[in-house]
């Protein structure tokens, strides 16, 4: 059995629609909920990019047992690591236990507001490994001065820390990413059903851990419509992440994509609203060894009918995959 998951996706909807979603998920039965942080949306027909870290706290006060997790906050450029620690801890307070970090090497989309210019991957994959390192030292408890490679901490202590530290999990895409995930992460976190991206990270420790997937939906009554919002709203998927990663606005990803036609969002997204169309989605995910899968409906105008729609005909299939 999997547990089955909802995205608050920020590039969707605005903060009162999302923590409005999140609640209606949570009284649907979603056993775990996860926010993207973006500082743009991927295409300007999304809309939207508040910041994901006041929809959480939002999100902690209106709910009260669903799971809640960054999927994927970047700890590198836009944010210092000591503050992500400092989030981290106050977000798990405030969710009384209930608040994952899930963590990433991130996309220039957000992260270059800030005018640092975008490293290499392989720079980027161990500024990541230094961060995460940084947060767990401040997890501790101890005041931290720690002088790296990237980062500099000077004397910074977390005076509001949980009994119950968050955990913390990596995004995954290659084998460097996979071994950091494996060695400071308490989960891995998945974006492709590809199971030797798990199998290296229980390589490098991961065994027994949780492992987080997350796959793009459209339900909608009328099939075609489906296709359609899909393919305005997420064709920016199929670029593939050593794309995505390095695209630095939805302009970018709106020329990379102008060619991806309708037939090949219908192919790669499941569409309609027809249950075993959808099963079969995600079966990969469960067959690859995920044990949470994370379902991002596409639309940030069609939260309510989807939920709906999958308390009472997707979720319990899904869990008995």
């Amino acid at each position: 059995m999997v547990d089955i998951g909802y995205t608050m996706m920020t590039e969707q909807a605005g903060p009162r629609e999302l923590v409005d979603h999140v609640v209606m998920a949570e009284r649907a039965g979603f056993d775990f909920s996860v926010t993207s942080d973006h500082y743009f949306p991927w295409l300007e027909s999304q809309g939207h990019a508040p910041y994901a870290w006041s929809v959480l706290g939002a999100a902690a006060q209106a709910t009260s047992r669903i799971l809640l997790m960054t999927y994927v906050t970047c700890p590198t450029t836009r944010y210092h690591p000591a503050v992500v620690a400092q989030k981290a801890a106050t977000m798990q307070l405030l969710a009384e236990g209930r608040f994952r970090l899930g963590l990433g090497s991130g996309e220039s989309l957000n992260e270059h507001v800030v005018g640092q210019g975008w490293p290499t991957a392989p720079v980027r994959l161990e500024k990541l490994e230094e961060a995460i390192e940084i947060i767990r030292a401040l997890f501790s408890g101890d005041e931290v001065t720690y002088h790296g490679e990237y980062f500099d901490v000077d004397q910074a202590m977390l005076w509001d820390l949980p009994e119950k530290l968050p955990e913390i999990g990596v995004a995954v895409s290659g084998g460097r990413s996979c071994a950091i995930a494996g060695r400071l992460g308490d989960l891995v976190i998945a974006t492709e059903p590809k199971s030797e991206l798990l199998r290296k990270f229980d390589e490098h420790g991961g065994k027994g851990k949780p492992r987080v997937g997350q796959i793009p939906v459209c339900y909608d009554t009328d099939r075609d419509a489906a296709i359609a919002r899909a393919h305005d709203q997420f064709r920016w998927m199929l670029g593939g992440w050593p794309v995505n990663s390095e695209l630095p606005g939805p302009s970018g990803f709106s020329g990379a994509t102008q060619y991806i036609r309708k037939e090949d969002i219908a192919e790669a997204i499941p569409c309609g609203d027809d249950v075993e169309t959808f099963v079969k989605a995600v079966k990969p995910y469960a067959d690859a060894g995920f044990t949470e899968i994370a379902l991002v409906q596409i639309g940030g105008d069609q939260q309510e009918p989807f939920i709906d729609w999958a308390q009472k005909n997707l979720l319990d299939e899904l869990r008995a995959l």
